[in-house]
């Protein structure tokens, strides 16, 4: 049986027995879920490649060790491992002093956060809209948008993630959506 045919369980099985295309085989068929997750959260280009990249050393040497034993739920896992990453690095950076600019912005807009690759000019332009959307919503409420829809994480594993109550991820959400649709009536934007 070809690799790619492998449930995530025997992926994770047949890397921890030194195949190493294995783990290629995981990364290609949940990367963009698990970037997607991290960049959301971050929201910066670079710092998310790092953490994407940092959490796939950490899959890496829990798997070598055996330490994996998420059966069949892979991608839940290792979308809390990046978010463990990410929450791991706000409290790394609130220790740290910010530098203002003399027109008294922040000097991380130096280093804006790059398009996410799209087809089209007009499916950048909306993605773009969407996630300049989402990230003007309050944390909590943004963390579970992105765990939610970008990570595809059941309100079960969120409020896992999250450390919250089932009906506190729920109500997030729903005041997250609700704030979502009156920026957009705000702004009298058009979503295709």
């Amino acid at each position: 049986m070809q690799l790619s045919h492998y449930s995530d369980a025997q992926l994770a099985q047949a890397f921890s027995n030194g195949h190493e295309q294995a783990l290629e085989v995981l990364i290609h068929r949940y990367k963009d879920k698990i970037y997607t997750s991290i960049y959301m959260l971050v929201k910066d280009k670079f710092l998310a490649e790092d953490i994407f990249q940092d959490t796939f050393l950490k899959i890496i040497k829990t798997i070598k060790a055996g330490r994996y034993d998420e059966q069949g739920k892979f991608l839940p896992w290792a979308i809390r491992v990046g978010h463990n990453l990410c929450m791991d690095h706000f409290r790394r950076a609130r220790q740290h002093v910010n530098v203002t600019l003399p027109d008294g912005q922040d000097i991380s807009v130096l280093f804006g956060a790059g398009d996410m690759a799209s087809d089209g000019i007009e499916k950048r332009q909306v993605h773009d809209s969407v996630r300049k959307l989402v990230e003007a919503l309050p944390e909590e409420q943004r963390e579970v948008i992105v765990l939610r829809i970008y990570a595809d994480q059941s309100f079960k594993q969120i409020s896992e993630l999250t450390g919250v109550s089932i009906n506190t991820a729920l109500g997030r959400m729903r005041y997250a959506l609700l704030n979502l649709r009156k920026m957009i009536a705000e702004n009298q934007m058009v979503l295709r």
